[in-house]
């Protein structure tokens, strides 16, 4: 259920010029295999991959990348949601500085039934406050010759591969760029880390790791 609501989510941004690549990453489940291909027969902007062995999410997610045509890469997880104008939001910010690199929006959760709460509205690039936690975080979206440039996301960082990665992409450029709009509605499950970070003890110490490889370069 949770995927359906993402997929259409991005099915209903306003702005129409996206891809949507879905990775099965070796699941194993046939149902969840129709359901991808039920997705890409609704939509010729919707493609899929499946993999032969799993990778975690950093694997999975440089897969992805790998398929991506577009000049931008936006990393969405697939129990979340993004708004409606999202897309355009991130266009409409290139097309007033097309020497942008890195973009994040503001976000908020999304609880089982829907509602929204706990709005996180964030600062502008601000590399100290990068220091002491992930406020970046989401809706991320990255020049794709960037990602390819930092070879994508790194395994062995699961939980923090998000971290470990802006930390990289700050080290090879300035031109990070905020939208104050809440952009990106991120689930409240039981199983997430958006309802208790304690749900994924491991994601801390690869922050950690994440952040300390990343003084020490």
């Amino acid at each position: 259920g949770f995927l359906r609501k993402c997929v259409d989510s991005v099915k209903k941004q306003v702005y129409p010029n996206w891809e949507l690549i879905l990775v099965d990453d070796c699941s194993g489940n046939p149902r969840l295999s129709s359901l991808l291909q039920a997705f890409v027969n609704e939509d010729r902007r919707i493609r899929k991959i499946a993999l032969d062995s799993n990778t975690g999410i950093a694997g999975a997610t440089n897969a992805g990348i790998a398929l991506c045509s577009g000049e931008y890469v936006a990393l969405l997880d697939h129990d979340d949601e993004l708004s409606p104008d999202a897309l355009f939001q991130v266009v409409q910010a290139l097309g007033q500085d097309p020497s942008i690199d890195v973009l994040y929006s503001d976000e908020d959760k999304i609880d089982q039934q829907g509602a929204h709460k706990e709005g996180f509205f964030k600062p502008d690039w601000s590399p100290d406050l990068l220091l002491s936690m992930n406020y970046v975080c989401h809706f991320l979206v990255c020049r794709r010759s960037l990602l390819q440039e930092v070879d994508g996301l790194r395994l062995g960082f699961d939980g923090s591969q998000d971290y470990d990665l802006i930390l990289r992409l700050s080290e090879r450029t300035s031109k990070i760029h905020r939208i104050a709009k809440v952009l990106y509605h991120w689930r409240i499950h039981e199983h997430s880390t958006a309802a208790n970070t304690a749900q994924k003890p491991a994601a801390s110490d690869a922050g950690r790791r994440a952040l300390e490889q990343h003084l020490l370069r």
